[in-house]
């Protein structure tokens, strides 16, 4: 093709309308012109799309920071922050007084029917948990194997009531087996459990205990677990629903302790255990947690009572609101 004589540039370019100003030179040219430009951008390493994608990225709050993610979908998100991003093992906790697991008296885990997502009911139907809707998404994370899903990994979950009582230890639910249940993760790592916001008895942040065994065979020993640890529960949540008289002496209880100051969280306070809380009190309350495990160290229970009853297998419940006598941990 034959170039008009009358032809003009702009940045190097042919104008494809000379007669008319440059903002009248229509779609096709303005389109050239933002290429050129973000090819110029490219060369000091910045690209025009990763400016707007940065300003566009929506910011969510997790485990007390904030968190920028170009992603539409929350779940493809965290699972490309935690694949890409350098994991730090999730800490290894006391199983505390209460497990249930075998290795301090009573053992749910011999139960047909402990796997299950809804814990809030006794396995065998008896009484169910009163308290605020919590849902509760664990992903499990493999560090030794590349940081990929752990899938087929059994979760084991279990906390108080909202009278600060343990199921199976407590003299009043003593016969019950309710806020205990195991979940087996999927091909994404994840496991699900829907239950109650935990109560908050003497001398303990609110919390929930874990277990994580290889597979689903592995729950009927307790030692074979490769990761037992607690999650925190966050604070403004945590004093929206002591706030209810379900959970009376709950708000007392927690104005006398802190993260820094729990004899669990205390070392970094729970840096890592605090999860992505969401929700309210009249809808409920959802807690979503990364938990990064590298089977390839040696498991830390940090003084968990050992396998055979030491501790207080059957003794008295927590308490100082909820409950009797407060267990160490």
């Amino acid at each position: 093709m034959r170039r008009r004589e009358n032809s003009k540039l702009f940045e190097g370019r042919m104008l494809d309308r000379p007669e008319e100003d440059v903002e009248d030179q229509g779609l096709a040219f303005d389109l050239g012109t933002l290429v050129s430009r973000r090819k110029a951008l490219g060369a000091f390493g910045l690209g025009a799309g990763a400016v707007l994608l940065a300003a566009c990225a929506p910011v969510s709050e997790q485990n007390g920071s904030t968190a920028a993610s170009a992603s539409g979908s929350p779940a493809a998100s965290s699972s490309a922050s935690s694949a890409q991003a350098e994991l730090v093992e999730t800490p290894g906790e006391t199983a505390g007084p209460y497990p249930g697991d075998g290795s301090n008296g009573p053992d749910v885990l011999e139960e047909s029917g402990v796997e299950r997502s809804d814990i809030t009911s006794s396995i065998d139907g008896g009484a169910t948990a009163e308290g605020v809707p919590l849902t509760l998404t664990m992903n499990i994370i493999d560090m030794a194997g590349g940081n990929v899903p752990m899938t087929g990994a059994a979760v084991y979950v279990w906390h108080c009531d909202a009278a600060g009582q343990y199921s199976m230890y407590s003299d009043a639910v003593v016969e019950e087996t309710y806020l205990r249940g195991v979940q087996v993760a999927g091909e994404d790592g994840t496991v699900t459990f829907t239950t109650i916001f935990p109560g908050c008895y003497t001398g303990r942040w609110p919390h929930i205990h874990f277990e994580v065994f290889p597979d689903l065979d592995s729950i009927t020993d307790a030692t074979n677990a490769v990761l037992t640890s607690q999650i925190a529960m966050a604070e403004a949540s945590s004093s929206s629903v002591f706030a209810l008289e379900a959970y009376a002496g709950s708000a007392e209880n927690l104005a006398q302790v802190t993260l820094a100051s729990d004899n669990v969280f205390s070392d970094d306070s729970a840096a890592q255990q605090l999860g992505t809380t969401t929700g309210s009190v009249q809808q409920g309350y959802t807690v979503t947690i990364d938990v990064p495990i590298d089977t390839t160290t040696e498991p830390s229970t940090d003084g968990m009572p050992p396998a055979g009853g030491a501790g207080n297998p059957g003794g008295a419940p927590p308490s100082g609101g909820p409950g009797g006598q407060p267990p160490s941990r």
